[in-house]
């Protein structure tokens, strides 16, 4: 009676650890930190090739957008500081000079954002097109705004 009493104490101590590591072993190796300029700027630095996004606003007249090699350069701005960001990634449809952005990716040398990604904050308000109104053109001038 022991004997079984003890295998399944063990059992349940071998089953609760694999759920623990299961839930909580690889947390480190997934998290992704969230910064804004000014707090990457007056923290402490993390270790080089650390994933992390970075949120702010777009400013305005940096934009410089590369198609044919596919090169996007900016300046991220909270207001209260500026990052440059680089990267080999096209923009989404709706980026504009003046937006809310998250860029992930790393921070490198020279105090250059690395970005692997670029996710746009836009508003969840949708309107559709007014009563007389072709979808075709509304579509047309949002590609001809970019």
């Amino acid at each position: 009676m022991k004997s079984r009493r003890l295998w399944m104490l063990a059992g349940l101590v071998a089953a609760g650890g694999a759920i623990w590591l299961l839930a909580f072993g690889g947390l480190n190796q997934n998290m992704v930190f969230f910064m804004t300029p000014s707090e990457l700027q007056a923290g402490e630095p993390l270790p080089p090739g650390t994933s992390m996004r970075l949120g702010g606003r777009v400013k305005p007249g940096s934009v410089q957008w590369d198609a044919a090699q596919t090169r996007l350069r900016f300046v991220l701005t909270d207001e209260g500081a500026e990052i440059s960001v680089a990267g080999s990634v096209a923009p989404p449809a709706m980026f504009r000079e003046g937006m809310g952005v998250v860029v992930e990716g790393t921070y490198g040398p020279g105090q250059v954002f690395q970005a692997d990604g670029i996710m746009i904050k836009h508003s969840n308000e949708y309107a559709p097109p007014g009563d007389g109104v072709d979808p075709s053109q509304t579509y047309r001038s949002l590609l001809e705004s970019s």
